[in-house]
């Protein structure tokens, strides 16, 4: 038998290879943006601080494919480290360039800066002749003056 050791590769270094690179795939539309932290921050690899909306209530996020793509994993990543407030959002895609939607996800979290800060949402999903990808964040339910904000938003 032959046997040689081989260097454990850690499994996010791994998934993290395989994330699409939205700056050469697509357009990015987004109803604010507050300076120093634009939108790129959540959707580019290497960039910290995420993206902030510029005023308080609900914000989208739109990702438009220049081509058609398959889409199997969407991972979104929210903070909330200062205010308790419950966010919902609805992650939605189209085939048809925006003419409809399907929705892939409807959910809320309740942030707390005492224990719940982030939440962490990976989906596994076929989305095949995928066009636009849309994101809606209300940031308070309760209509509060809280501002939308992404950490990261990766596609694969």
């Amino acid at each position: 038998m032959r046997k040689r050791l081989i260097t454990p590769t850690p499994a996010d270094a791994q998934r993290e290879q395989h994330w699409l690179d939205v700056s050469n795939a697509a357009s990015v539309e987004v109803t604010s943006e507050q300076p120093g932290f634009p939108i790129e921050s959540a959707l580019l690899p290497g960039n910290h601080g995420g993206w902030r909306a510029a005023v308080p209530g609900s914000q989208t996020i739109r990702l438009i494919f220049e081509r058609p793509r398959t889409v199997r994993r969407i991972l979104l990543v929210f903070e909330e480290p200062d205010f308790e407030r419950t966010q919902e959002f609805v992650l939605r895609w189209s085939r048809d360039q925006g003419r409809s939607f399907h929705e892939i996800v409807h959910q809320q979290w309740n942030f707390s800066p005492s224990g719940s800060t982030r939440e962490t949402e990976e989906y596994t999903v076929d989305l095949a002749a995928l066009t636009v990808i849309e994101l809606i964040i209300v940031p308070d339910i309760n209509r509060g003056d809280a501002r939308a904000s992404l950490v990261s938003l990766r596609l694969a």
